[in-house]
Order: C-alpha cells, then sequence, then structure tokens
C-alpha cells in the first residue's frame, strides 16, 4: 500500500486537477460572519490567505474586491490557482509556507487559512501572523468539515474511506485540534458555523474522492477495488442519480496578537 508523503507541502501534488474540480467552496455567508465579528474589516480590505492551495478560498475575498496576497508552498496548487485567477483584479501569489510568508511586517488586516491549518507548526505561524498583521492581529481558521453519520450515505462513505484509506484515520483527526488552537490564539476564540453541502454524480463522486490525499492512487493495487466499491456505494445511495455530501463550515476566529 503507498502511504501519502509525510511533507504536507507536497501531499496533493498529484491530486490537484481533481482538487480543483471538486473540492468543497465556502458558503458566501463566511464573509458577513467576517465582517460582523472584526471591527474595520471591510470589502477591500487586505487579506492574507495562507495555505491557499488552488484558489478556492481565495475568490470568496475576490469576490468581495479584497487584495488577497495567497501564500501557497505546493508548487503544482500554486500554479492551479495563478493558471485561474492570475489577471483577476487583486490576487497575488505567493511561494512562501505558514512560518515564513515573505510578507511585509503589518500589512493585511486579516489573515485566513483555510482547510490548512492543521498542516502548520502553530508556534512558529503564530509569530509570523503577528508579524505580518495589523488591525490587532486577527485571524480566522476556517474547515469544511464533512459529516459523518447525519445520512445513511456519509455514514457508509465514513466506512468506505476507514476501509480503504491509507493514512486516513491520522488525518482525520488532525484538523481541529483544541489544544493547538488554544496555544495559537492569544485571547481566545469564538467560533461560528454555517451549513454547506455539495451534490455529485457518479464522475463527481470519483473525482471527489480522487482529491484526497489518504485514497490510494492509481499505482496503489487498492485503487481499482476502491473504485468498484465507491460504485456500489453511489448505486446504493443516489437518488435522481446524485449523492449529497454535508458540511459544516466552522470559522474559529480569534487574535494572535494582544487586542
Amino acid at each position: 500500500m503507498t502511504i501519502p508523503p509525510t511533507d504536507s507541502t507536497a501531499r496533493f501534488s498529484s491530486r490537484v486537477d481533481h482538487y480543483v474540480r471538486y473540492r468543497p467552496g465556502y458558503p458566501p455567508e463566511v464573509w458577513d460572519a467576517l465582517t460582523h465579528a472584526v471591527s474595520g474589516l471591510h470589502e477591500g480590505a487586505v487579506i492574507a490567505d495562507i495555505g491557499s492551495g488552488t484558489g478556492i478560498s481565495a475568490r470568496l475575498f475576490l469576490e468581495h474586491h479584497c487584495i488577497v496576497h495567497a501564500v501557497e508552498p505546493n508548487a503544482a496548487m500554486r500554479v492551479a490557482a495563478e493558471r485561474d485567477l492570475t489577471g483577476v483584479p487583486n490576487f497575488h501569489s505567493h511561494d512562501g509556507t505558514a512560518e515564513a510568508t515573505g510578507l511585509p511586517d503589518a500589512s493585511v488586516d486579516l489573515v485566513v487559512a483555510a482547510q490548512a491549518f492543521h498542516w502548520f507548526d502553530p508556534t512558529a505561524a503564530k509569530r509570523e501572523f503577528a508579524r505580518i498583521s495589523r488591525n490587532d492581529g486577527w485571524c480566522a481558521l476556517i474547515w469544511n468539515t464533512r459529516r459523518l453519520d447525519s445520512t445513511p450515505f456519509l455514514r457508509d462513505y465514513e466506512a468506505f474511506l476507514t476501509q480503504f484509506g491509507t493514512d486516513y484515520l491520522q488525518v482525520r483527526h488532525q484538523t481541529v485540534d483544541r489544544d493547538r488552537l488554544a496555544a495559537f490564539f492569544t485571547t481566545g476564540w469564538t467560533v461560528e458555523t454555517l451549513y454547506n453541502e455539495q451534490r455529485f454524480d457518479r464522475e463527481g463522486l470519483h473525482g471527489r474522492v480522487l482529491s484526497s490525499s489518504y485514497t490510494p492512487g492509481p499505482e496503489d493495487p487498492r485503487h481499482a477495488p476502491m473504485l468498484a466499491a465507491l460504485d456500489e456505494l453511489f448505486d446504493r445511495h443516489q437518488y435522481n442519480s446524485e449523492v449529497a455530501f454535508e458540511y459544516d463550515t466552522e470559522i474559529f476566529l480569534g487574535r494572535v496578537t494582544p487586542g
């Protein structure tokens, strides 16, 4: 069985095309929640999007005319974002990490990490985010957290991933770690949860599975049996030739410098 790279900056290099097409976006209410909570955040603000990947989270802020500095260490993902967003006003792409963004001191109004914080060194990232922040050092950590058992399909899908995933259980438990959050945010944090959903036909479900770094790739002997099991899962649960992924979009908001 092939195990994904342990270097988090390389895990998704072979999954970029599927990641672009099949990973969920973020509901528009995320912007409303952030502007309600962060005094002075407005359209046109400067956003540092750390671990920006293929640009999924950047789009949300670009739609509100923000200046977005997308910082991404994975070359394949960064190139995908540049391909889709270069030419969009206010989008700037940077080769950097959470611990060394390369952005100037006190240059951003909000630091955002969407679907990425669990890969960071929290102590070094906190120090770097405090350096580049103004506006009291506000930082938002955002995840689309897939519901595991809210429907029969999602319960069976979780069992499917447990059976076929390479290091799925380890990655799943690395997402929202309260101890890491407590060490990261200076004065505690707030949480807001929004509903999000994707619907997939058979091809889309294949793409969604293959976008994950913990599923066996084509070189793995478990790849073909996995896809056969996935087809059986789709046939068992599809309604009008679709299955639904339900997510809780969680926004963890706090300061990384004393406010």
